[in-house]
Protein backbone atom coordinates (compact mmCIF):
# COMPACT_ATOMS: atom_id res chain seq x y z
CA UNK A 1 0.00 0.00 0.00
CA UNK A 2 1.93 3.50 -0.91
CA UNK A 3 3.08 5.64 2.09
CA UNK A 4 0.28 8.71 2.57
CA UNK A 5 1.79 12.00 1.05
CA UNK A 6 1.38 13.23 4.78
CA UNK A 7 3.37 9.90 6.43
CA UNK A 8 6.27 10.74 3.61
CA UNK A 9 6.94 13.83 4.12
CA UNK A 10 6.62 13.49 7.89
CA UNK A 11 9.68 10.56 7.43
CA UNK A 12 11.44 12.82 5.25
CA UNK A 13 11.57 15.65 8.00
CA UNK A 14 12.53 13.13 10.44
CA UNK A 15 15.47 11.70 8.70
CA UNK A 16 16.92 15.57 8.10
CA UNK A 17 16.66 15.96 12.04
CA UNK A 18 18.47 12.51 12.63
CA UNK A 19 21.53 13.58 9.60
CA UNK A 20 21.55 17.22 11.31
CA UNK A 21 22.09 15.69 14.88
CA UNK A 22 24.37 13.02 13.57
CA UNK A 23 26.36 15.79 11.89
CA UNK A 24 27.07 17.98 14.77
CA UNK A 25 27.76 14.88 16.99
CA UNK A 26 30.99 14.30 14.28
CA UNK A 27 31.92 18.05 14.31
CA UNK A 28 31.97 17.91 18.26
CA UNK A 29 33.73 14.78 18.68
CA UNK A 30 36.11 15.78 16.11
CA UNK A 31 36.78 19.53 18.23
CA UNK A 32 36.82 17.25 21.38
CA UNK A 33 37.94 13.81 20.52
CA UNK A 34 42.29 14.98 20.43
CA UNK A 35 41.28 16.88 24.02
CA UNK A 36 40.14 13.49 24.97
CA UNK A 37 42.96 11.43 23.84
CA UNK A 38 45.48 13.19 25.92
CA UNK A 39 43.35 14.02 29.15
CA UNK A 40 45.85 14.95 31.70
CA UNK A 41 47.83 12.38 33.01
CA UNK A 42 49.17 11.41 36.65
CA UNK A 43 52.93 10.29 36.36
CA UNK A 44 54.44 8.74 39.00
CA UNK A 45 58.27 9.02 40.18
CA UNK A 46 60.00 6.97 42.13
CA UNK A 47 59.92 3.23 43.50
CA UNK A 48 57.18 1.60 41.71
CA UNK A 49 56.14 4.44 39.75
CA UNK A 50 56.69 4.57 35.50
CA UNK A 51 59.97 6.26 35.96
CA UNK A 52 62.41 6.09 38.69
CA UNK A 53 64.21 10.02 38.12
CA UNK A 54 62.77 13.59 37.65
CA UNK A 55 64.51 14.29 35.19
CA UNK A 56 62.59 11.14 33.04
CA UNK A 57 59.39 12.54 34.06
CA UNK A 58 60.27 16.37 32.94
CA UNK A 59 60.69 14.65 29.51
CA UNK A 60 57.41 12.56 29.55
CA UNK A 61 54.86 15.06 31.18
CA UNK A 62 52.42 16.74 28.90
CA UNK A 63 50.41 20.11 29.16
CA UNK A 64 48.28 19.83 32.45
CA UNK A 65 49.73 16.33 33.85
CA UNK A 66 50.84 16.09 37.16
CA UNK A 67 53.95 14.52 38.48
CA UNK A 68 54.45 12.96 42.15
CA UNK A 69 57.23 12.47 43.62
CA UNK A 70 57.86 9.95 46.10
CA UNK A 71 59.78 10.84 49.38
CA UNK A 72 63.07 10.21 49.39
CA UNK A 73 66.45 11.96 48.39
CA UNK A 74 66.99 12.38 44.79
CA UNK A 75 70.78 13.06 43.96
CA UNK A 76 71.73 14.87 41.49
CA UNK A 77 68.26 14.60 39.45
CA UNK A 78 68.10 18.00 37.60
CA UNK A 79 65.66 19.09 35.14
CA UNK A 80 64.16 21.20 32.87
CA UNK A 81 60.21 21.64 33.18
CA UNK A 82 58.91 23.24 29.45
CA UNK A 83 55.37 22.24 29.82
CA UNK A 84 52.88 25.01 29.76
CA UNK A 85 51.09 23.69 32.74
CA UNK A 86 52.31 21.18 35.07
CA UNK A 87 51.59 20.51 39.03
CA UNK A 88 54.76 18.42 40.57
CA UNK A 89 54.63 17.60 44.00
CA UNK A 90 56.25 15.59 46.58
CA UNK A 91 53.71 12.13 48.28
CA UNK A 92 54.20 9.93 51.08
CA UNK A 93 56.41 12.74 52.96
CA UNK A 94 59.43 15.29 51.72
CA UNK A 95 61.12 14.81 48.71
CA UNK A 96 64.85 15.84 49.06
CA UNK A 97 66.73 17.05 45.25
CA UNK A 98 70.47 17.02 46.76
CA UNK A 99 72.44 19.09 44.12
CA UNK A 100 75.58 16.97 43.91
CA UNK A 101 77.60 19.47 41.98
CA UNK A 102 75.04 19.30 39.09
CA UNK A 103 72.78 22.00 38.01
CA UNK A 104 70.41 21.76 34.78
CA UNK A 105 71.89 24.01 32.06
CA UNK A 106 74.49 26.01 34.59
CA UNK A 107 71.60 27.33 36.46
CA UNK A 108 69.81 25.08 38.93
CA UNK A 109 68.53 22.15 40.39
CA UNK A 110 65.09 22.90 38.56
CA UNK A 111 64.60 25.24 35.43
CA UNK A 112 60.97 26.61 35.25
CA UNK A 113 60.77 27.92 31.03
CA UNK A 114 57.54 29.60 30.34
CA UNK A 115 54.03 28.08 31.55
CA UNK A 116 51.89 27.90 34.79
CA UNK A 117 53.77 25.62 37.52
CA UNK A 118 52.84 24.32 40.54
CA UNK A 119 54.68 23.11 42.98
CA UNK A 120 54.78 21.20 46.50
CA UNK A 121 56.57 19.51 48.81
CA UNK A 122 60.49 19.85 47.90
CA UNK A 123 63.21 20.40 49.54
CA UNK A 124 66.31 22.13 47.05
CA UNK A 125 69.98 21.36 48.72
CA UNK A 126 73.21 22.48 47.89
CA UNK A 127 73.68 23.89 44.25
CA UNK A 128 77.12 25.39 43.13
CA UNK A 129 77.92 27.05 40.15
CA UNK A 130 80.80 28.63 38.42
CA UNK A 131 79.19 32.26 38.17
CA UNK A 132 77.84 32.04 41.85
CA UNK A 133 74.42 32.15 41.17
CA UNK A 134 73.30 28.20 41.66
CA UNK A 135 69.90 28.07 42.53
CA UNK A 136 67.43 26.09 43.68
CA UNK A 137 64.60 27.01 40.99
CA UNK A 138 65.70 29.25 38.38
CA UNK A 139 62.45 30.76 37.31
CA UNK A 140 62.36 31.98 33.75
CA UNK A 141 58.90 33.16 32.67
CA UNK A 142 55.61 32.48 33.41
CA UNK A 143 53.25 31.99 36.87
CA UNK A 144 54.72 29.98 39.48
CA UNK A 145 53.43 29.13 42.65
CA UNK A 146 55.48 27.25 45.60
CA UNK A 147 54.20 25.83 48.44
CA UNK A 148 55.96 23.97 51.21
CA UNK A 149 59.62 23.67 49.70
CA UNK A 150 62.60 24.56 51.89
CA UNK A 151 65.86 26.00 50.02
CA UNK A 152 68.77 24.99 51.99
CA UNK A 153 72.27 25.97 51.20
CA UNK A 154 72.37 27.26 47.79
CA UNK A 155 74.08 30.05 46.26
CA UNK A 156 70.92 31.73 45.30
CA UNK A 157 67.43 29.80 46.82
CA UNK A 158 64.84 30.68 44.28
CA UNK A 159 65.84 32.94 41.58
CA UNK A 160 63.61 34.95 39.06
CA UNK A 161 64.59 36.32 35.64
CA UNK A 162 63.02 39.77 34.51
CA UNK A 163 60.56 38.86 32.33
CA UNK A 164 57.77 41.77 33.13
CA UNK A 165 54.62 39.75 32.94
CA UNK A 166 55.43 36.66 35.01
CA UNK A 167 54.18 36.21 38.33
CA UNK A 168 55.20 34.15 41.40
CA UNK A 169 53.50 32.75 44.86
CA UNK A 170 55.71 31.84 47.44
CA UNK A 171 53.86 29.48 50.08
CA UNK A 172 55.21 28.39 53.56
CA UNK A 173 58.44 28.20 52.29
CA UNK A 174 61.94 28.45 54.16
CA UNK A 175 65.25 29.78 52.96
CA UNK A 176 68.41 29.65 54.29
CA UNK A 177 71.47 30.82 52.34
CA UNK A 178 75.24 29.31 51.93
CA UNK A 179 77.36 27.72 54.13
CA UNK A 180 80.38 29.03 51.53
CA UNK A 181 81.17 31.66 49.04
CA UNK A 182 82.73 35.01 48.60
CA UNK A 183 79.99 36.47 46.71
CA UNK A 184 77.21 38.07 47.73
CA UNK A 185 74.15 35.49 47.82
CA UNK A 186 70.54 36.27 48.18
CA UNK A 187 67.94 33.37 49.50
CA UNK A 188 65.19 34.71 47.53
CA UNK A 189 65.76 36.99 44.27
CA UNK A 190 62.97 37.90 42.54
CA UNK A 191 63.76 40.32 39.33
CA UNK A 192 62.00 42.92 36.96
CA UNK A 193 58.55 41.09 37.35
CA UNK A 194 54.69 41.57 37.11
CA UNK A 195 54.06 40.79 40.51
CA UNK A 196 55.03 38.29 43.75
CA UNK A 197 53.72 37.58 46.78
CA UNK A 198 55.43 35.98 49.93
CA UNK A 199 52.88 34.54 52.22
CA UNK A 200 53.83 32.84 55.63
CA UNK A 201 57.36 31.85 55.24
CA UNK A 202 61.11 32.14 56.61
CA UNK A 203 64.04 33.55 55.35
CA UNK A 204 67.60 33.66 57.86
CA UNK A 205 70.89 33.00 57.47
CA UNK A 206 71.79 34.68 54.35
CA UNK A 207 75.44 34.87 53.26
CA UNK A 208 76.54 38.80 52.50
CA UNK A 209 73.12 39.32 50.68
CA UNK A 210 69.92 39.79 51.29
CA UNK A 211 67.06 37.80 53.06
CA UNK A 212 64.37 38.77 50.80
CA UNK A 213 64.66 40.94 47.77
CA UNK A 214 62.41 42.08 44.94
CA UNK A 215 62.59 44.32 41.88
CA UNK A 216 58.48 43.35 40.77
CA UNK A 217 56.02 45.76 40.08
CA UNK A 218 54.25 44.49 42.70
CA UNK A 219 55.64 42.63 46.09
CA UNK A 220 53.37 41.26 48.66
CA UNK A 221 55.31 40.53 51.18
CA UNK A 222 52.80 39.21 54.10
CA UNK A 223 52.77 37.17 57.72
CA UNK A 224 56.58 36.44 57.06
CA UNK A 225 59.40 35.57 59.53
CA UNK A 226 62.44 37.22 58.04
CA UNK A 227 65.71 36.78 60.67
CA UNK A 228 69.04 36.29 60.12
CA UNK A 229 69.58 34.67 63.07
CA UNK A 230 73.66 34.84 63.16
CA UNK A 231 73.65 35.16 59.38
CA UNK A 232 75.70 37.85 57.88
CA UNK A 233 73.01 39.40 55.40
CA UNK A 234 73.05 42.71 54.15
CA UNK A 235 69.24 43.94 54.06
CA UNK A 236 66.41 41.94 55.51
CA UNK A 237 64.39 43.30 52.87
CA UNK A 238 65.37 44.91 50.15
CA UNK A 239 62.95 46.43 47.08
CA UNK A 240 66.24 47.98 44.88
CA UNK A 241 63.80 49.64 41.90
CA UNK A 242 60.80 50.80 44.20
CA UNK A 243 57.58 49.66 42.19
CA UNK A 244 54.18 48.61 44.60
CA UNK A 245 55.18 47.26 48.03
CA UNK A 246 52.75 45.79 50.32
CA UNK A 247 54.55 44.95 53.59
CA UNK A 248 52.11 43.40 56.23
CA UNK A 249 52.34 41.25 59.46
CA UNK A 250 56.11 40.15 59.02
CA UNK A 251 58.59 40.13 61.43
CA UNK A 252 61.52 41.41 60.10
CA UNK A 253 65.14 41.41 62.51
CA UNK A 254 68.52 42.25 62.14
CA UNK A 255 71.32 40.36 63.69
CA UNK A 256 74.65 41.63 64.84
CA UNK A 257 76.20 40.40 62.35
CA UNK A 258 74.86 42.36 59.68
CA UNK A 259 77.06 44.15 56.81
CA UNK A 260 74.22 46.50 56.60
CA UNK A 261 72.92 49.14 59.23
CA UNK A 262 69.69 49.77 57.24
CA UNK A 263 67.10 46.76 57.74
CA UNK A 264 64.34 47.97 55.15
CA UNK A 265 65.25 49.39 51.86
CA UNK A 266 63.65 50.72 49.47
CA UNK A 267 64.55 52.58 45.87
CA UNK A 268 68.30 52.54 46.95
CA UNK A 269 69.06 51.62 42.68
CA UNK A 270 66.64 53.84 41.50
CA UNK A 271 62.89 53.55 40.62
CA UNK A 272 62.00 52.20 37.55
CA UNK A 273 57.97 51.34 37.56
CA UNK A 274 55.11 54.03 37.10
CA UNK A 275 54.20 53.71 40.72
CA UNK A 276 56.47 53.34 43.59
CA UNK A 277 54.83 53.41 47.19
CA UNK A 278 55.94 51.23 50.28
CA UNK A 279 53.30 50.51 52.16
CA UNK A 280 54.44 48.91 55.85
CA UNK A 281 51.62 47.94 58.54
CA UNK A 282 51.77 45.62 61.66
CA UNK A 283 55.51 44.51 61.59
CA UNK A 284 57.68 44.29 63.99
CA UNK A 285 61.03 45.48 63.46
CA UNK A 286 64.03 44.32 65.05
CA UNK A 287 68.08 45.74 65.19
CA UNK A 288 69.64 43.24 67.18
CA UNK A 289 72.86 44.61 66.64
CA UNK A 290 74.66 47.04 68.96
CA UNK A 291 74.31 50.91 68.28
CA UNK A 292 71.87 52.42 65.85
CA UNK A 293 70.05 51.43 62.74
CA UNK A 294 67.85 52.42 60.19
CA UNK A 295 64.98 50.78 60.37
CA UNK A 296 63.54 51.62 56.81
CA UNK A 297 65.45 53.50 54.10
CA UNK A 298 63.73 55.12 51.14
CA UNK A 299 66.02 56.55 48.53
CA UNK A 300 65.08 60.30 47.29
CA UNK A 301 62.83 60.09 44.03
CA UNK A 302 59.40 59.85 42.60
CA UNK A 303 58.00 57.57 45.21
CA UNK A 304 56.05 57.86 48.70
CA UNK A 305 55.47 55.35 52.11
CA UNK A 306 52.68 54.76 53.99
CA UNK A 307 54.57 54.12 57.22
CA UNK A 308 51.59 53.08 59.82
CA UNK A 309 51.41 51.00 63.36
CA UNK A 310 54.80 49.01 63.74
CA UNK A 311 56.56 48.35 66.60
CA UNK A 312 60.33 49.58 66.04
CA UNK A 313 62.47 47.40 68.87
CA UNK A 314 65.88 48.42 69.49
CA UNK A 315 67.93 51.77 68.60
CA UNK A 316 66.95 52.86 65.61
CA UNK A 317 65.74 55.60 63.35
CA UNK A 318 63.87 56.50 59.71
CA UNK A 319 65.25 57.67 56.79
CA UNK A 320 62.61 59.06 54.58
CA UNK A 321 62.91 61.43 52.22
CA UNK A 322 60.07 60.91 50.10
CA UNK A 323 56.08 61.99 50.72
CA UNK A 324 55.23 60.15 53.98
CA UNK A 325 52.48 59.18 55.83
CA UNK A 326 53.39 57.84 59.22
CA UNK A 327 51.32 57.32 62.27
CA UNK A 328 50.92 54.87 64.96
CA UNK A 329 53.95 53.46 65.48
CA UNK A 330 55.44 52.59 68.32
CA UNK A 331 59.00 52.02 69.89
CA UNK A 332 59.59 49.73 72.38
CA UNK A 333 62.69 47.18 74.12
CA UNK A 334 63.34 43.80 73.81
CA UNK A 335 61.70 43.68 77.41
CA UNK A 336 58.33 44.08 75.89
CA UNK A 337 58.02 40.83 74.44
CA UNK A 338 57.66 37.06 75.82
CA UNK A 339 60.39 35.61 74.71
CA UNK A 340 62.25 37.72 71.98
CA UNK A 341 65.44 35.85 72.52
CA UNK A 342 63.83 33.01 71.51
CA UNK A 343 61.98 34.64 68.73
CA UNK A 344 58.64 34.90 70.69
CA UNK A 345 57.66 38.56 69.93
CA UNK A 346 53.89 37.99 71.26
CA UNK A 347 53.08 40.84 73.92
CA UNK A 348 55.06 40.05 77.08
CA UNK A 349 52.26 39.61 79.91
CA UNK A 350 53.95 41.68 82.18
CA UNK A 351 55.30 44.23 79.85
CA UNK A 352 54.05 47.63 78.80
CA UNK A 353 50.54 47.94 77.68
CA UNK A 354 50.44 48.05 74.20
CA UNK A 355 48.10 50.41 72.69
CA UNK A 356 45.40 49.52 70.16
CA UNK A 357 45.98 50.15 66.84
CA UNK A 358 43.93 52.98 64.57
CA UNK A 359 42.14 51.39 62.01
CA UNK A 360 44.11 51.38 58.18
CA UNK A 361 42.36 50.39 54.54
CA UNK A 362 41.60 46.76 54.12
CA UNK A 363 44.74 46.16 52.35
CA UNK A 364 47.01 47.43 55.01
CA UNK A 365 45.05 45.54 57.56
CA UNK A 366 46.23 42.13 59.14
CA UNK A 367 43.93 38.97 58.91
CA UNK A 368 46.42 36.93 59.49
CA UNK A 369 49.76 36.51 62.25
CA UNK A 370 52.85 34.36 61.07
CA UNK A 371 53.17 31.12 63.31
CA UNK A 372 56.86 29.54 63.48
CA UNK A 373 57.50 27.17 61.61
CA UNK A 374 56.10 28.44 58.25
CA UNK A 375 52.68 28.70 59.19
CA UNK A 376 49.96 31.45 59.37
CA UNK A 377 46.94 31.12 61.88
CA UNK A 378 43.41 33.70 61.48
CA UNK A 379 43.08 37.02 63.76
CA UNK A 380 40.29 36.46 65.41
CA UNK A 381 37.47 38.84 64.90
CA UNK A 382 38.38 42.34 67.19
CA UNK A 383 40.48 45.30 68.07
CA UNK A 384 44.01 45.28 66.42
CA UNK A 385 47.47 46.37 68.30
CA UNK A 386 50.49 47.54 67.11
CA UNK A 387 53.30 45.03 65.71
CA UNK A 388 52.70 41.72 63.77
CA UNK A 389 51.77 39.60 66.50
CA UNK A 390 48.40 40.32 68.37
CA UNK A 391 48.10 37.20 70.86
Amino acid sequence: MPMQPALAKGAHLQARRIARCAAALALWMAAVGPAVAQAPAVIRVGPGGQVATIAEAAALAGDGDTVEVQAGDYVGDVAVWEQRRLTIRAVGGRARLLADGKAAEGKGIWVFRNGEFVVEGFDFVGTRVEAGNGAGIRFERGRLTVRDAKFIDNQMGLLTNNDASSELVVERCEFAGPKDGTHWYHNLYVGQIDKVTVTGSWSHHARGGHLLKSRARESHILYNRLTDEGGTASYELELPNGGNARVVGNLIEQGGTTQNRTIVSFGAEGYRWPVNELSMAHNTVVNRAHGSATMVRAAPGAASTVIRNNLWVGGGALDLPVATKEDGNLAVTIHAFRDAPRYDYRPAASGPLRPEAARLPAALTPGFQYVHERRVARLARGPLFVGAFQR
